[in-house]
């Protein structure tokens, strides 16, 4: 089975067009339609439906999918295996991040990594966290950096790093400021800002108001940090924020009893083989966990 056609099989599947999959092998759409017609003749089946623009699986496609990722990574498997012997820290290293990741905690390791193993191509993608959990079950990156989920899939092994404090916050003129001692029902009635409900930090926060009969009012929802802290910060909506991220430009608001806190970490699938340049990553990673500041 032509590896280069169940790389454009693959591609189709997930982009869902073939002009997709061109762009992300940089080939054109006729190169795209051959493999894919030489992948069809050779299996003598029919993997896509294409239905004027839109293009889906088949009943075959959809069988083949989930064999043609672990061909793939059994062959990627192979070759960092035998790479592994000779020692050297070398090739090319896919790492997923978080952008709040990226941008607050993963820079000064990043330095260090690229000083100590410079024959390292790194290939870096800034997804949400979510997304880099599934990328990593995939097979398409073989280390993340994340927040870690509250319930780990049993194929992943996660390693908490950092303990990140969260903290309500709202805009320093707010309200809630002004009235002396709030607890979680007062903050309950106001407007919110929330991160995305497919994140694991929204299922966090969101946890903590049920436990206490509550239902938070979410006016709003965003996946970016930055974009939370910006609406926090004109009084549109309180929300919460890691507490790495707060200045004068929004305010914490104090709960008494109440400590809130998610896990940044790193997470790998537990049946590949990982490379050289991964496990170099991952002792800089470890190196950070008995820092002050980080966990424990």
């Amino acid at each position: 089975m032509d590896l280069a056609n169940l790389n454009a099989f693959i591609a189709i599947a997930e982009t869902g067009s073939f002009s997709g999959a061109g762009e992300r092998l940089h080939l054109t759409q006729p190169a795209i339609s051959k493999r894919i017609a030489g992948l069809e003749q050779q299996l003598n089946v029919r993997l896509f439906d294409r239905l004027g623009r839109e293009v889906g699986l088949t009943e075959a496609g959809r069988a083949l999918l989930p064999r043609a990722y672990q061909i793939l990574n059994v062959l990627d498997d192979t070759r960092r295996a035998l790479t592994n012997l000779t020692g050297e820290v070398t090739g090319r290293l896919t790492l997923a991040t978080s952008h709040h990741i990226g941008l607050h905690r993963l820079p000064p390791l990043l330095r260090e990594y690229t000083r100590r193993y410079p024959q390292v191509a790194l290939d870096i993608q800034f997804l949400d966290s979510e997304v880099a959990y599934e990328e990593i079950l995939h097979g398409r990156a073989e280390l993340a950096v994340i927040t870690l989920a509250p319930e780990p899939h049993t194929l992943v092994k996660a390693t908490p790093v950092w303990d990140d404090p969260l903290d309500f916050v709202v805009a320093p003129e707010h309200s809630l400021i002004s009235n002396g001692a709030v607890t979680l029902a007062d903050i309950a009635g106001h407007p919110a800002v929330f991160p995305g409900g497919n994140t694991f930090t929204h299922h966090i926060v969101q946890r903590l108001f049920e436990a206490q009969g509550l239902t938070p009012n979410i006016a709003m929802s965003t996946n970016y940090l930055e974009t939370i802290k910006m609406m926090v910060s004109i009084g549109l909506a309180w929300s919460v924020l890691p507490r790495t991220m707060l200045d004068e430009q929004v305010a914490r608001i104090p709960l008494p009893g109440i400590q809130l806190s998610r896990q940044l970490g790193y997470i790998l699938h537990t049946e590949r083989t990982l490379s050289n340049a991964a496990r170099a990553f991952m002792a800089l990673l470890d190196a950070q966990i008995d820092l002050p500041g980080t966990l424990g």
